[in-house]
């Protein structure tokens, strides 16, 4: 029981490692931090006020909404008392009887703010109403209805462009946890899944990749993050996808791959992360968006195919089997680039073994006994 928790733990550990020492997580975020950034560049934020709102949380985006109708009534209640200070209509300036004042019934600062809370809602419950007696209030309710859908017009379309966030529609396009190295079309290649969870197209679709890794120059600098280009494609080509179904795209791993060099025994011990890029249109919204994940050596399986995932019912109708989306089985793969294209090798082969469906099982007599036979 100790050792399996300890086992636990320590794969825990192993696990959280990766995840923080990766640049772009599964689900496309970025792990990056920007220190030492001087306070002109982060008043370039406030600049761009809207984009900034628009990246912001829900939750300060909520509270932010609240506070600032709230703020808004506060301040205008305020003005609204002093014009009936103004003009002696509070409750303790003992008003006369024939007293003109600015508001009915706004004698206190409850009630100012009730009547700037009613004003720029437009609620008008008709207890406090502004007279004709004082100019300069009429230009306060004129003042304030405008501010008031200047804020209703803000908060609306800020909640409407944070709903229709490209990224969201990425959230229903989902790649493979895991990607694999196997033959395909007389090359050694290495395969992603991508799918589309809804019915409607991403128009244009493309996809690439980048490796991330450190390199060193011949002059000796060292390079961190380093991008190389990685093509996906897939039978059809690497422009324009149909993707209405999911598709398994593959890397030719060929002289000018950067997988060249790797083997299936030291590819775990790379130091790399592939990023992979969707960029498409959807076809409701017209809207870009972008898709991207990553996979680091531990979640590249060598000698493993995908299972198949599409199929054909006897009505004529295309099933997508999505319990096959990740299942992967092993297939005969050669232990390197170098040994695929140059003859035969040594082939890797899981440890758990392949299963041959058409051996013969045939019985082995022992040879000691056969002798004395």
């Amino acid at each position: 029981m100790a050792r399996s928790l300890h086992q636990f733990f320590r794969d825990y550990l192993a696990n959280w490692r990766f995840h923080k020492n990766r640049l772009v997580a599964k689900d496309g975020h970025c792990n990056i931090e920007y220190g030492n950034v001087g306070y002109s560049s982060r008043f370039a934020y406030m600049q761009d006020l809207w984009t900034t709102f628009v990246e912001i949380r829900w939750r300060y985006i909520i509270f932010l909404f609240v506070a600032s109708f709230t703020l808004s009534w506060f301040i205008f209640g305020l003005i609204w008392y002093w014009i009936g200070l103004v003009n002696g209509d509070i409750w303790w300036q003992n008003p006369p009887p024939d007293h003109k004042p600015c508001v009915f019934n706004v004698f206190g600062l409850t009630s100012a703010f009730l009547y700037s809370l009613e004003t720029q809602a437009t609620i008008g419950y008709g207890l406090r109403v502004l007279s004709p007696y004082c100019p300069g209030a009429v230009a306060v309710i004129v003042i304030q209805s405008i501010i008031g859908i200047l804020i209703n017009c803000f908060w609306c379309g800020l909640v409407m462009a944070k709903i229709a966030l490209p990224k969201k529609r990425a959230k229903t396009i989902t790649f493979s946890k895991i990607a694999v190295i196997c033959p395909k079309n007389a090359a050694l290649c290495l395969q992603i899944r991508v799918a589309n969870l809804r019915k409607t197209l991403m128009i244009g679709s493309q996809l690439y990749g980048k490796l991330l890794r450190t390199t060193v120059t011949p002059e000796g600098e060292t390079i961190i993050l380093d991008q190389v280009n990685i093509d996906f494609m897939i039978d059809a080509g690497k422009d324009n996808l149909f993707f209405i179904c999911p598709l398994t795209l593959y890397h030719v791993i060929d002289k000018d791959s950067p997988f060249f060099k790797m083997t299936s025994n030291t590819v775990l011990q790379q130091e790399f992360e592939l990023v992979v890029f969707l960029d498409g249109t959807d076809e409701s919204t017209s809207s870009a968006c972008q898709v991207r994940t990553s996979y680091i050596p531990q979640e590249i399986r060598w000698g493993y195919k995908f299972l198949p995932i599409i199929s054909r019912s006897k009505e004529g109708k295309y099933r997508v089997d999505f319990s096959n989306f990740e299942r992967v089985e092993a297939v005969p793969t050669a232990h390197c680039a170098h040994c695929f294209y140059n003859g035969p090798c040594d082939h890797h082969s899981p440890r758990n073994g392949i299963d041959n469906q058409g051996f013969e099982v045939i019985e082995i007599i022992d040879q000691n006994r056969a002798k004395e036979m």
